[in-house]
């Protein structure tokens, strides 16, 4: 079913080159990281160092969960494969349209969810709100699912599928631990406008995961139709 993907999705290497350019436009730890310098401007070096520790691990924890179990769960309430990936391109290309043309307001979004922080504990908040939904909230989830669904129909390149999938979320996670951690110095490097930039090249990619997932879940699902025909 994945003859039209121009990835070997069944080699860690094809998985990975999918998964890591979605998951960093939807998660987007550049501009996250913008955003968490100016929610957690009144807290020492130390205690945003703690908290970007904690983030990036809880985040590490959400994608790999979603990734690997979010497609299964969703077929053992009898959603079809080819199904998933049609109803999951559809999502991963609705979110990156809106990322493409309104990234203001996407950033807008993370900074209200983010806004309660300054009075809590680096412990109330490493989960809530800054990990879900600031940095891997149901945008991100909806995306790692639909990623899932891309996984080989045969069971011989699952593991591969699935191993690539890990090491682009762990990147992922390491990404937003650094960029959080210095969070100061991306303010600095970038600003606001040039981490819209970097957001909108990326959201492009998106759209293009996007799109593929939705032409190889119609190609699944018009295989099914003609054998169906054909019997």
């Amino acid at each position: 079913m994945n003859d039209l993907s121009p990835l070997p999705l069944g080699s860690v290497i094809g998985a990975f080159l999918l998964a890591f350019p979605a998951l960093f436009s939807i998660v987007n730890p550049i501009g996250a990281a913008l955003i968490f310098n100016e929610v957690t401007a009144d807290r020492t070096r130390a205690e945003r160092h703690r908290l970007a520790a904690r983030i990036g691990m809880y985040s590490a924890i959400v994608l790999i969960v979603s990734l690997w179990l979010g497609g299964y769960v969703l077929n053992f309430f009898g959603v079809s494969l080819g199904a998933l990936r049609i109803a999951g391109g559809l999502v991963v290309a609705i979110r990156a349209w809106s990322l493409l043309m309104q990234p203001a307001a996407h950033e807008q979004r993370k900074a209200s969810a983010a806004a309660t922080t300054s009075q809590q504990e680096d412990e109330d908040i490493a989960f809530f709100p800054l990990t879900m939904p600031f940095t891997t909230g149901p945008g991100t989830i909806a995306v790692a699912i639909a990623l899932s669904s891309q996984r080989p129909s045969s069971g011989i390149g699952t593991l591969p599928f699935f191993g690539g999938m890990t090491i682009a979320a762990l990147s992922i996670a390491v990404l937003v631990w650094l960029c959080y951690r210095w969070s100061d110095l991306v303010m600095a490097l970038l600003g606001a406008s040039g981490a819209r930039v970097v957001s909108r090249m990326i959201a492009f990619l998106l759209l293009c995961v996007g799109v593929q997932i939705i032409v190889t879940g119609i190609t699944g699902v018009a295989d099914a139709i003609i054998d169906h025909v054909g019997r």
